[in-house]
């Protein structure tokens, strides 16, 4: 013990840090007090109910009346590695609109799985044409179209209408990740046609990372279960296995995730307790604010961060038309140290902005606006720290200018 170094002993104490980046954000406070509370058994009755209740509020918050609307323990790729695994076979073909890094993400889960896919594809700062989806999936007849709704790596949002009529065209299913986007823009799983949509509770919901809300029409539920084998040890007589490819993962085998989740009640795995308290109270949240009220607000944002960052004389990046409204991609100007910034926001502002992959890493800032900090007053403070750095890295800029223009965008949304 006394080898260790002292530090270890003493209580986690972070500095309260202002997270304007892509993600994470700052969890609301009713989130973190709720997480707070005791612990259940898994099939005590009072928890049994409070997974119930997470069902009913998550349906709205997808746009959906599926059954099949509940909660994969893990962060928001659990949802999505769920999603298609469950999905999709080895051998099987899907179609990937791919326009950003989750894009690329996709089609790596899916070279892992085994599967056959081809892409549609748009430059990062694009999004793909529904047209150019429409020919690819005729010409390729997937069983699987997968999409990407807002893809915080380009800061794009994917037009989603009328791709679930396409796949209906080619006989395929349809998988949304919506791990950006829920509780921050609409998410209209009926609407659009989208088989299964996933999300997370890091970003516009406003929770911490740590659970992945899921909704499964019928359609995708009956392909899941023909696909059920239950694992030899909690094996029953009341379950009856698919006759379809075994699920290639365990703990991400939705079949028997629904089971769990339903009345059956199977013993797959010991429910995030503390998560579920957590991802329950993110619903409640937003469907107090209201779904339009809320999306508004993060219009708002978004349009008040646009505006001041170009009123510092700063180049936006990215399609105006399809921009997602919570994450705004920025230009770093030449000659100004893009880290150096980042570092000065941090250090001397207790303020987080984003840096970028691929193709953008080091030439784009990300900021977010979303969730709990998707406020008219935590943009301005932003935009005015930035201004200050800025100028410290001795950018050239109409001081002054920033604010009066977020709250004018603001006000006009």
């Amino acid at each position: 013990m006394s080898d260790l170094p002292q530090d270890l002993f003493g209580q986690i104490d972070p500095p309260q840090r202002l997270l304007m980046g892509p993600g994470p954000v700052n969890a609301h406070p009713r989130v973190l007090r709720a997480m707070s509370a005791d612990m259940l058994g898994q099939f005590d009755p009072e928890m049994t109910g409070y997974m119930n209740q997470v069902m009913a509020l998550y349906r709205p918050v997808f746009g959906t009346e599926n059954h099949w609307t509940m909660l994969v323990d893990g962060t928001a790729r659990a949802g999505i590695e769920a999603a298609l695994v469950s999905l999709i076979a080895p051998g099987e073909m899907a179609l990937v609109v791919n326009f950003g890094r989750f894009g690329l993400l996709l089609q790596e889960i899916l070279q892992r799985i085994g599967a056959k896919y081809e892409t549609v594809d748009a430059p990062w700062g694009e999004v793909v044409p529904m047209e150019a989806i429409a020919e690819a999936a005729r010409r390729v007849q997937p069983k699987l179209i997968c999409a990407v709704h807002g893809d915080t790596s380009t800061t794009m949002a994917q037009p989603l209408e009328g791709i679930g009529a396409i796949a209906q065209e080619v006989g395929a299913l349809v998988y949304v990740d919506a791990t950006a986007t829920i509780g921050g823009m609409e998410i209209a799983s009926d609407r659009w046609g989208a088989d299964v949509v996933t999300g997370g509770l890091q970003k516009c919901l406003g929770g911490p990372s740590g659970s992945s809300p899921i909704t499964i029409s019928e359609a995708a539920a009956a392909h899941i279960l023909h696909r059920r084998h239950v694992e030899k040890g909690i094996a029953r007589d009341d379950i009856e296995d698919g006759i379809g490819a075994m699920i290639g993962s365990n703990y991400f085998d939705l079949a028997m995730v629904m089971d769990y989740w339903g009345p059956k009640r199977l013993n797959h795995h010991t429910e995030a307790t503390t998560m579920l308290y957590g991802a329950r109270e993110c619903a409640r949240v937003v469907l107090a604010e209201g779904l339009s009220a809320r999306f508004a607000r993060h219009a708002a944002a978004g349009r008040a961060m646009t505006a001041g960052a170009r009123a510092m004389g700063l180049k936006v990046f990215g399609d105006d038309a399809h921009r997602m409204t919570n994450v705004t991609g920025l230009w770093i100007p030449n000659g100004v140290d893009g880290e150096a910034v980042r570092a000065m926001m941090r250090d001397a502002f207790q303020i987080e902005i984003g840096t970028a992959f691929g193709p953008l890493q080091g030439r784009i800032w990300r900021l977010g606006a979303m969730g709990y900090n998707a406020m008219k007053h935590k943009v301005l403070i932003t935009l005015s720290a930035l201004e200050a750095c800025l100028k410290a890295e001795g950018f050239s800029l109409p001081l002054g200018a920033a604010v009066p223009a977020a709250m004018a965008a603001w006000e006009a949304a």
